[in-house]
């Protein structure tokens, strides 16, 4: 592997704004990021150490065609995407999809992932006037500076894939090469959300990667849509996360869910766990399932998760958007911190969903020590 020059954290989001079909929307990012997207191939050791060499044997190909197949039953769009994505950026498509199979393509050899390239830590606050949703975007050290927003609009000229969709608007940070919706993401019909990754210890290869589960999240109008795209019967996650989200303009009060969400070996569609947060209440998730009992593995990140746990719960009740900065900057853990800078794993992004202020706030340093890189208005579809 070449040695990539470090460059430090820059203060830097780009952002690409695009209109067309999945696969021209997918070529104008890879086109458009195409010098980031290749210098993150080069340089992301999971890939190169763990990855690939499981591609080149016969369980890894197995596992990664069985895998693809699947998605191109379900989800041919997406594919459609990141084959854009791949010709755009004149990089080879397998490595694309390697990076959303995950583990998933160690599992096929009985490997467990030495290195697990996602963490994060959200906080959901819903008291009077304060409505907040904030996350850390953690990721293996390589992926600082290797990540991008893709503001989308993408119209089809009939449905696509198992739900049918015809039209999806959205924006979405994105670590370089991969699909949006698996970091911090909202779309035109008010919906906001965050993913918290989860190590659950039995893969299955052959099923939907999450990825690809986050990625039609961004197409749905409700909550009863989010749930039906999570459970995805007739096939299920084959690896496991949590979506920390609320709408903008749902009826009634306003509430914050946290879903667990992880693979099951009996049944054809992902088992579910809902925690809500009404009026009044807050949630605190991170990287470990706290309701569903699935066997995890990882253990430095399931440390880490409760380390930073543990520093939430030393704050009082978070109130406000400066109680959850606070606790989003925190580094009173040396070891574990929540906000992150190491040689391991970096805290890439802070983001502050404001569901009062329709806003949507951008740190790419610690905010205890920076302002919001940029402050992004949450634009949804006329007459929502």
């Amino acid at each position: 592997m070449p040695v990539i020059e470090s460059i430090g954290r820059r203060q830097c989001i780009p952002i690409i704004y695009t209109r067309g079909t999945h696969y021209e929307v997918g070529f104008d990012v890879g086109r458009s990021f195409a010098s980031i997207i290749q210098n993150f191939l080069e340089s992301c050791k999971t890939l190169h150490e763990e990855f690939l060499p499981a591609y080149d044997s016969p369980e890894g190909r197995k596992a990664y065609e069985d895998t693809l197949n699947c998605v191109k039953a379900n989800f041919p769009q997406y594919i459609d995407e990141l084959q854009g994505t791949a010709d755009g950026a004149k990089v080879p498509f397998h490595e694309l999809f390697l990076l959303h199979m995950d583990n998933i393509i160690l599992s096929a050899r009985q490997e467990e992932g030495m290195r697990q390239p996602y963490g994060c830590s959200t906080i959901c606050v819903n008291r009077g006037g304060q409505e907040i949703l904030g996350h850390t975007e953690d990721a293996l050290a390589e992926t600082l500076n290797h990540f991008y927003l893709v503001s989308a609009h993408i119209i089809s000229d009939k449905p696509q894939g198992r739900w049918n969709v015809t039209e999806e608007k959205f924006t979405s940070l994105c670590y370089a090469g991969h699909l949006p919706g698996y970091t911090m993401s909202y779309n035109h019909h008010g919906l906001v959300f965050s993913i918290n990754t989860l190590s659950a210890k039995n893969l299955i290869p052959g099923r939907t990667p999450r990825h690809f589960i986050t990625r039609a999240l961004l197409s749905a109008e409700n909550f009863v849509e989010v749930q039906q795209i999570l459970t995805d019967a007739g096939s299920g996650t084959g690896d496991g996360c949590s979506v920390n989200m609320t709408f903008l303009d749902q009826e009634g009060d306003r509430l914050f869910h946290n879903i667990e969400v992880a693979p099951t070996e009996c049944e054809n569609e992902s088992q579910l766990n809902v925690l809500t947060a009404s009026p009044g209440e807050h949630i605190l998730h991170c990287n470990s399932y706290l309701r569903l009992p699935v066997k995890q593995v990882n253990v430095e990140m399931l440390r880490s998760s409760e380390e930073r746990m543990a520093a939430f719960k030393r704050y009082a009740s978070p109130q406000d958007e400066d109680d959850v900065l606070k606790m989003l900057s925190d580094t009173s853990n040396k070891e574990f911190p929540v906000f992150r800078d190491s040689e391991f794993v970096s805290t890439i992004a802070v983001g502050i969903f404001d569901c009062v202020k329709r806003t949507w706030s951008l740190y790419s340093d610690s905010p205890k020590k920076s302002e919001p890189l940029v402050v992004l208005p949450l634009v949804l579809k006329k007459g929502k």
